[in-house]
């Protein structure tokens, strides 16, 4: 990837740039935790959006996507914006800089990436974060902390490409630290790394290549519940409630609402029991948890489909440790943590039995938890 950059740069620009690459994410465990103030659990992983950059002394971005064979330019000011989609995530990153009081120069640059699209890895999280790492090293002296870094990816995304997220993909793709997890509060946004060296297993994802439409905002609608429930229990979020005080308020509110809260409740308990198992080496704990968390993700949450949930009984059936949904669910992937003594034969019937069942194949991604943002000689 390094070459065809480089090879493509020199074509374009005539002269050789500074190597940066930041890295797409997963999330062990932890879904639907971030809105409801509770924790998350990621970790960086070896796949990359890389970017080749070098100031150019107009005041003018000129960049080229390989993945995309397209080139964009454009100015520094709010109305330069850029047409493409993809191109907007690094004027975002740009502006949000420059709001923020830093210096941002024209420059030029080319990237490519094998952060797999769509398949709930936040490449668009890695792409911001490569951006402003650089920024912030090329023009900036690393001035700008880390914390800031990944609030300027999670602005591009409000501000420039109309999504609503939360902070951890951004995160996860700057903060990242190779045999480590993080878990983040999402609440006093403090962290702290867990050491997660996989010996004996591997982490692999199964991607359904499924999305299913969402029709009438599920995911507002699940927030609107916990919602409901935090305010029916005079508490600011769900990170304050624990089993008892949501069944004393049972009768008060709809079945579902108690499912969602329900879900939200164990699912905070089963992240600080997943930091606990790591810190022992206790694998088969963490593998149970996984397993859970998938249960209430599609019997109390409802975010799953019915292809997650054969992915989920086929890990089940192989012997797998753990195995869930990653992501918001209706689609995407299901994490697995697999002893590698019987991983070949689990990645043989996953793909067989789904392709038999479904009639396409699961696309296969192992992956190793790595570092973030960064500069690579």
């Amino acid at each position: 990837m390094k070459d065809s950059i480089s090879t493509q740069f020199k074509q374009r620009f005539g002269t050789d740039g500074v190597f940066y690459a930041s890295a797409g994410r997963i999330n062990l465990i932890g879904e639907h935790t971030d809105y409801n103030g509770g924790f998350v659990f990621p970790g960086a992983i070896d796949k990359v959006i890389m970017a080749e950059i070098k100031e150019n002394g107009t005041d003018k971005v000129r960049v080229y996507s390989i993945d995309i064979d397209d080139y964009a330019e454009f100015g520094l000011n709010e109305e330069d914006a850029p047409k493409q989609q993809w191109a907007r995530y690094i004027f975002g990153v740009c502006r949000e800089v420059i709001k923020r009081g830093g210096v941002v120069k024209g420059f030029d640059s080319v990237f490519a990436g094998n952060v797999p699209l769509g398949a709930g890895l936040s490449s668009s999280a890695a792409l911001e974060s490569c951006y402003a790492f650089a920024i912030n090293d090329m023009f900036n002296n690393g001035n700008i902390d880390k914390f800031e870094l990944a609030r300027i990816g999670q602005s591009t995304e409000h501000n420039y490409c109309g999504v609503n997220c939360g902070i951890m993909d951004q995160f996860a793709s700057v903060f990242g630290k190779k045999d480590h997890l993080m878990r983040l509060d999402c609440r006093s946004m403090e962290f702290e790394y867990f050491p997660f060296k996989l010996d004996g297993y591997r982490l692999v994802l199964v991607d359904s290549k499924v999305k299913h439409e969402l029709v009438d905002s599920p995911y507002n609608k699940r927030r609107q519940s916990c919602e409901h429930v935090a305010k029916e229990l005079g508490v600011e979020t769900l990170r304050d409630a624990d089993m008892s005080a949501l069944d004393s308020v049972k009768d008060k509110i709809s079945q579902e609402d108690y499912n969602r809260a329900k879900y939200v409740i164990e699912e905070k308990q089963r992240v600080l029991d997943v930091c606990d198992a790591l810190q022992r080496g206790d694998y088969d704990t963490v593998g149970d948890r996984m397993y859970k968390t998938h249960e209430g993700m599609s019997k109390l949450y409802e975010v799953s489909c019915e292809e997650l949930d054969f992915l989920n009984d086929v890990a089940r059936e192989c012997g797998v440790t753990g195995s869930r949904i990653m992501g918001g669910g209706f689609g995407g992937c299901t994490i697995n943590l697999v002893k590698d003594s019987l991983y070949d034969r689990f990645i043989e019937t996953a793909i067989e039995k789904f392709n038999a069942k479904y009639g396409h194949e699961p696309q296969i991604y192992p992956v190793i938890v790595s570092d973030g943002a960064r500069r690579v000689e």
